[in-house]
């Protein structure tokens, strides 16, 4: 069948406006901001097409703007989510294995940057080479790509979903405030009593004494925290994956952070606080807080390499399939003729080949300033380059297949930086500047395979809705270099409000990057820990658990974290239960998962936002002693308040979208599904 583009070829319209492009660079700061604090805080990071597409449809649509306006706008808008995703995976793993030793210096703004533009820059141009090949290849069928250009088509006849998004973002920013001032208490530690010690068992290396005094019969738990933002990430990754993520935090505060306390009371107290200290002059939550941060923690990182490697292997048909496809596409793309239609013209060849050529050799001295000397600077270059380009097609070939939000971009970086790391060692390169390099390498290529799969998503849109690739591309670069400039602004913020790796900024996959890095170059890794974790993801699998990558990941978050996850998935749950009951059709179906993906997503943005404010407070005033802190109402505010405001946000989340299922007999949506 021929193709037949939404705006014909030969159609004079708006596109590449100021307007739209402003409008893009404005989304995709904001996005990548709200992602970069998500990501860091819970692990996990959205998709950011719908969102830019919905919100650049209604503003422009009140200028009176163009579908390929709007196209403009969305591709733009959406980019930053993947440079922040990119980011975060790897640039707080400088901080955490202590190469670098401050954040907020100009050293650590101009290195940032470079990481996240040179990775941005090269994941576009990887793209716009393989293109026009991609995008016509009748086996990827790009199923956010369909999605996202449906949200356009519908808002030609006035969809009104950005009312949504909207409204929950502005909810989602009055609930986050009013737990920071303390309306109500957004968490809640309780110690429970499990019974006395030393009744049944003896702990190992225990004397009489210590199990008279002990408290190794309490178990430090937490109540879901109310936070919008969990809870709009469970609800979009739905029941079972919610329900798998908190089953990591059982796993680390309900079955080993007890066994080790249980067991190993004593010897821990004397590891963390030193010989002479009993338990009873210890905090109990202290305790087991590091418990959890320096011996459950290495233990989950060994259970989310098992994860990732998993993950790959599970895509192993798409990533063959893929890998082939991409060698092809490499040879077809090599051979390509000249291009005069407007649909169809990417950026200049030559210009392409000559700026990757221009980066990799600027890599070169960027990487002997991380590494100090050449050899290991050149070798990382090559790496960069050959695994960039790689990753970059393969990342391509896994968005037209699952679609960006299923891209395993921390399995592909991992894989990258075990690369490295081995070669390194092979060379010579060692200790603090061998493990900087093999993380300026996993940075770049993170970051490039990132945007390399959202800018194809965003291309593929394009070509079904008749926009012209080389102005996308264009303003692609404009969002990539913004969200490069600005984007470690959030980061340092975050950091120096958080710290990054702490309970209130896990960063989950930064943490891994960091331990692998440090234990093959560095020489530096819990090795019993992280192999003990590697038998646990090893054991998950054969118990055939769905996402042992999510089990892991669960483990190395806060349980408060772990459990609004979880009940924003169960809120999820019972909603689909409700839409079974009421048997609606499919159309009516289609209504309440786009309202409600919308209002999720609204929900994440507005308490990121927010969040980062409140960073930016606790940074510029607290830290400098300039100011003081955010006024409270309360002092000590109940949490039966802050579960009252966890029932109305499920209530939301509920009966909104019920609300707005339609007759039965109206037409289906474009689905939005993430």
């Amino acid at each position: 069948m021929d193709y037949k583009p939404y705006v014909p070829e030969k159609t004079d319209m708006k596109e590449f406006t100021l307007r739209a492009v402003i409008l893009g660079l404005i989304m995709t700061v904001i996005l990548g901001a709200a992602n970069a604090y998500l990501g860091l805080r819970a692990g996990m990071t959205i998709a950011a097409t719908y969102p830019a597409a919905v919100i650049g449809m209604a503003l422009l649509k009140i200028m009176r703007g163009s579908i390929l306006e709007e196209n403009i706008a969305r591709t733009v808008g959406s980019i930053g989510e993947s440079v922040a995703a990119g980011a975060i995976f790897t640039i707080p793993a400088f901080l955490i294995t202590g190469a670098w030793l401050k954040f907020n210096t100009l050293d650590a703004y101009i290195k940032s940057t470079a990481l996240m533009f040179v990775g941005g820059l090269l994941g576009i141009l990887f793209v716009t080479f393989l293109r026009r090949i991609m995008v016509t290849d009748p086996e990827l069928p790009f199923p956010e790509s369909v999605a996202a250009a449906e949200i356009h088509k519908a808002g030609q006849k006035g969809s009104a979903g950005a009312r949504f998004l909207f409204q929950a973002m502005g909810v989602g920013a009055l609930l986050y405030a009013l737990g920071v001032i303390q309306l109500f208490a957004a968490s809640k530690e309780f110690i429970i009593k499990l019974g006395k010690i030393g009744s049944s068992f003896v702990r190992l290396g225990a004397t009489k004494e210590a199990e008279t005094i002990g408290t190794g019969g309490l178990v430090n738990v937490s109540g879901p925290g109310i936070f919008p933002a969990y809870i709009g990430v469970g609800y979009i990754i739905g029941p079972r994956l919610a329900s798998l993520n908190f089953a990591g935090g059982v796993l680390a505060w309900g079955l080993f952070a007890p066994l080790l306390m249980y067991f190993l009371g004593p010897q821990l107290v004397t590891q963390f606080y030193g010989p002479g200290v009993a338990m009873t002059d210890v905090a109990w939550p202290e305790l087991v807080t590091n418990v959890w941060k320096f011996i459950i923690r290495p233990i989950a990182v060994g259970g989310m390499l098992v994860g990732a490697g998993y993950t790959l292997f599970r895509m192993r048909k798409n990533l063959g399939a893929g890998i082939k496809r991409s060698i092809g596409d490499v040879k077809k793309a090599a051979e390509k003729a000249e291009i005069t239609s407007r649909i169809e013209k990417d950026l200049n060849s030559r210009l392409v080949l000559f700026l990757m050529a221009i980066t990799v050799i600027l890599m070169v001295f960027v990487y002997r300033i991380f590494a100090g000397s050449y050899p290991p600077a050149i070798l990382a270059a090559v790496i960069m380059a050959l695994a960039g380009f790689f990753f970059a097609a393969v990342s391509g070939n896994l968005v037209g297949t699952i679609g960006s939000s299923n891209n395993p971009i921390s399995g592909l970086t991992l894989s990258t930086l075990i690369i490295a790391g081995l070669l390194m060692v092979l060379i010579g390169a060692r200790g603090t500047s061998g493990v900087i390099a093999v993380l300026g390498v996993a940075s770049v290529v993170c970051v490039s395979s990132a945007v390399a799969g959202e800018m194809l998503q965003d291309l593929k849109v394009g070509h079904i809705l008749g926009g012209t690739p080389w102005k996308m591309q264009v303003g692609d670069i404009f969002g990539v270099l913004l969200a490069s400039l600005l984007l470690y602004f959030p980061l340092m913020i975050l950091h120096g409000a958080f710290t990054f790796g702490s309970k209130d900024l896990p960063a989950p996959q930064a943490g891994l990057m960091a331990a692998i890095s440090m234990g093959i170059v560095g020489g530096e890794m819990a090795w019993p820990l992280l192999m003990v974790g590697m038998l646990m993801g090893f054991a998950l699998i054969l118990v055939q658990v769905r996402s042992p990558m999510l089990v892991a990941v669960g483990m190395y978050l806060p349980l408060e974290t772990t459990f609004a996850i979880f009940m924003g998935g169960m809120i999820k749950g019972i909603l689909d239960r409700m839409i079974a009951r009421r048997q609606f059709n499919p159309a009516q179906k289609a209504r309440v998962e786009n309202v409600g993906i919308l209002l999720a997503a609204g929900l994440i943005a507005g308490e990121a936002l927010t969040g980062l404010i409140r960073a930016a407070w606790k940074f510029f005033f607290l830290q400098n002693m300039i100011g003081k802190d955010i006024p409270v109402i309360f002092k000590n505010p109940t949490y039966l308040g802050g579960l009252v405001v966890l029932a109305l946000i499920g209530f939301y989340l509920i009966a909104v979208p019920l609300k707005n299922a339609g007759a039965p007999d109206e037409p289906p949506p474009p689905s939005a599904v993430i």
